[in-house]
């Protein structure tokens, strides 16, 4: 038996644009990816595991990890970035057969969605983006210190504190869960490899020309945490004044784990933005009413 064959961050292999992907897939109907963040440790079930089964309920769930997090191959030498992610997840709607996709991103993850958007945009169809990176912005301590993650015990604990409001949740079992996560064979070295120091180099790399997000046609769902110590809220201001069609939703007494901190709310923001009509298109799961089965009243 595999050593992780009960570990609840495996789940299904694919090869995606050459990457063997770990990836979940939930549910039944529209399509959803979700994109995780770039802590320590991560994994998609880390980063989803209070979303994906309350949105399984209403879409097909497709939760990856990227090339270099949790539970995908990490290749010898592979260049990690923008361009590589980009192909990854493009390759795992290929790969699935998915020819477009509602996209939700977690902070690296919202930068993620965002390039993925402005390149490939007719495998999107909407976009919500969670304590996201994608536009520039100084370097913050908070965001310093996750890139930075020398992995003890304590360093985990002192992350997670930056990551929540609420200190209560930072328990000293999730922080040694996260811990030994963060120091399982090959997690820490293509970690360390991916934003290594000075870092405001990959902010930057990770932003996408202000240009090409005021050109985004996506309905979009921009939410963030008031008390984010990691990504500002400015970042949100500022993604809701480049695109388009937006929307934004602030949870004050929230830090940076939105879809862990408010985890119910969030999952019915989710879940109804993904679900409501679009006056320009018809949702991929209602058939346009035709003139014999329309019904008429007040």
């Amino acid at each position: 038996m595999s050593p992780v064959s009960d570990n609840p961050e495996v789940a299904r292999s694919i090869t995606a644009a050459g990457i063997r992907t770990n990836y979940h897939d939930l549910g039944s109907g529209a399509p959803v990816l979700l994109i995780h963040g770039s802590g320590p440790g991560v994994s998609a079930w880390a980063n989803w595991r209070l979303l994906m089964a309350p949105l399984a309920e209403r879409a097909r769930v497709i939760a990856p990890d990227m090339a270099g997090f949790g539970y995908s191959e990490r290749p010898a030498g592979f260049a990690y970035g923008m361009d590589a992610w980009v192909r990854q997840a493009v390759g795992l709607l290929d790969a699935l057969g998915i020819a477009r996709a509602d996209l939700v991103g977690n902070s690296f993850g919202g930068g993620l969605a965002l390039a993925l958007a402005i390149r490939h945009p007719e495998r999107v169809r909407r976009l919500v983006l969670m304590g996201s990176v994608g536009v520039p912005f100084e370097l913050t301590p908070g965001l310093d210190a996750v890139w930075g993650y020398e992995p003890s015990l304590a360093a985990m604990r002192a992350l997670l504190d930056i990551f929540a409001f609420d200190r209560s949740r930072v328990t000293d079992e999730l922080a040694r869960l996260r811990y030994e996560a963060s120091i399982r064979p090959g997690f820490q070295e293509s970690f360390a490899a991916m934003f290594p120091a000075p870092r405001q180099r990959w902010v930057d790399a990770l932003a996408s020309p202000e240009a090409d997000i005021r050109r985004i046609p996506h309905e979009t769902l921009v939410v963030h945490g008031r008390e984010d110590r990691v990504i500002p809220l400015a970042n949100a201001y500022r993604l809701t004044e480049l695109l388009p069609r937006v929307q934004l939703h602030v949870y004050g007494q929230c830090g940076h784990w939105t879809q862990i901190e408010h985890a119910a709310r969030f999952a019915r923001l989710v879940g109804d933005f993904l679900a409501e009509a679009d006056p320009q298109e018809p949702h991929p799961l209602i058939p346009t009413a035709s003139p014999a089965n329309k019904t008429h009243g007040h």
